[in-house]
């Protein structure tokens, strides 16, 4: 099992340790409801290092990640990073990622963890017939996220540039908790703001440091990835190996937004036709109407009982305190206000499809 250059740290905090996409991972410190509130309340800091970083470079860069993801890379300019999949021959997604245009023949991308191996072959084929130049620096990097409505107040003193200038989606370069070139990205998964930096695996103890000592006074805490899970869930991001596989496509899972039919990609004649007739199924939000939590692979049943789908998350939401979660059903079964069942041991509870997301700040 790896580790990443904070493990100890993380064990010497008292964390919970277990085994994530073969790392060994903080899974939470003081518990997850607590953590939660943390990040929805003031702010956060989360060691995500284990996922996976790769630079695409030169002058066919773009000609590849064009081929490979599905959203459009030439809207992309210097300072922006975008939301994309990487599609697969049958209908599937490969992996969900982060793409950054770092320089004008430079991107970043940034992917799960337990893709690593399996994206870059993937991206490696189709660069075969291109010659993108293409490097992993998943081995190198630490990626910390801290997030929450406080966050850009309690970093402020750690970089010399105007921190609330950075917009969603939008990232620089720069001076970070004493370190130079670092990157800081107004991205995340918790959906209450915040930023996500990238260093070097040598650096990441010093930016920590300075990171929980900044934000003392704001009240930040060390939060690890149940909390992680039940935030994002709350805004109803997806989450690949749950929501988003090999077998969903991008437009049974509600990301025909970051799917552009404007150019050619990996699979988009046979999306193109599925998005024309529309998928068969969908992947909707409900929440419970009874008490209950909803839990990956609970059966969706209708009126009758029979089952019609299965939930891909769920969880007891911290800030709504009901059974929230996702899930595929008949795309008849997917309307705003319809009513399903969730089969949780004898019990089908009843469950009332809802809008994205389930948190409204």
């Amino acid at each position: 099992m790896k580790n990443t250059a904070l493990t100890q740290t993380h064990i010497s905090l008292g964390a919970k340790m277990v085994p994530f996409a073969g790392y060994n991972m903080p899974v939470s410190y003081e518990g997850v409801n607590a953590e939660h509130e943390t990040v929805r309340n003031s702010v956060g800091v989360f060691d995500v290092s284990h996922m996976g970083e790769f630079l695409i470079e030169g002058p066919k860069a773009l000609q590849l990640i064009q081929k490979v993801s599905s959203n459009d890379a030439t809207k992309l300019s210097v300072g922006k990073a975008q939301y994309s999949c990487l599609p697969n021959e049958t209908g599937g997604i490969v992996d969900d990622l982060i793409i950054y245009k770092v320089k004008e023949e430079t991107y970043l991308l940034v992917v799960n963890a337990s893709n690593i191996e399996k994206d870059w072959n993937h991206i490696s084929k189709y660069n075969e017939s291109i010659g993108a130049q293409m490097r992993d620096l998943s081995e190198d990097y630490s990626l910390l996220a801290i997030q929450g409505p406080k966050a850009v107040e309690a970093m402020q003193s750690l970089s010399s540039h105007d921190l609330e200038s950075v917009k969603f989606y939008n990232f620089i370069v720069g001076d970070f908790a004493g370190i130079e070139h670092v990157i800081i990205s107004a991205t995340g998964y918790t959906g209450s703001g915040g930023f996500e930096t990238y260093c070097k695996n040598s650096e990441v103890k010093q930016v920590w440091d300075k990171v929980l000592e900044a934000g003392a006074d704001f009240g930040i805490k060390p939060i690890g990835l149940a909390a992680r899970d039940t935030l994002r869930l709350e805004m109803g991001y997806c989450l690949y190996g749950n929501d988003i596989d090999d077998n969903t496509s991008p437009l049974e899972a509600g990301l025909g937004w970051v799917t552009k039919f404007t150019k050619e990609f990996v699979n988009s004649e046979a999306l193109g036709k599925e998005k024309e007739h529309g998928p068969e199924r969908k992947l909707v939000a409900f929440e419970l109407d009874d008490r209950g939590i909803p839990r990956q692979d609970y059966d969706i049943v209708d009126g009758q009982g029979k089952k019609i789908g299965v939930v891909t998350s769920g969880t007891m939401s911290p800030s709504l305190g009901k059974g929230i979660g996702l899930g595929y059903v008949p795309t008849i079964f997917s309307k705003i206000g319809s009513k399903i069942n969730i089969q949780i041991r004898k019990n089908a509870l009843s469950a009332t499809v809802v809008k994205l997301p389930f948190y409204k700040v």
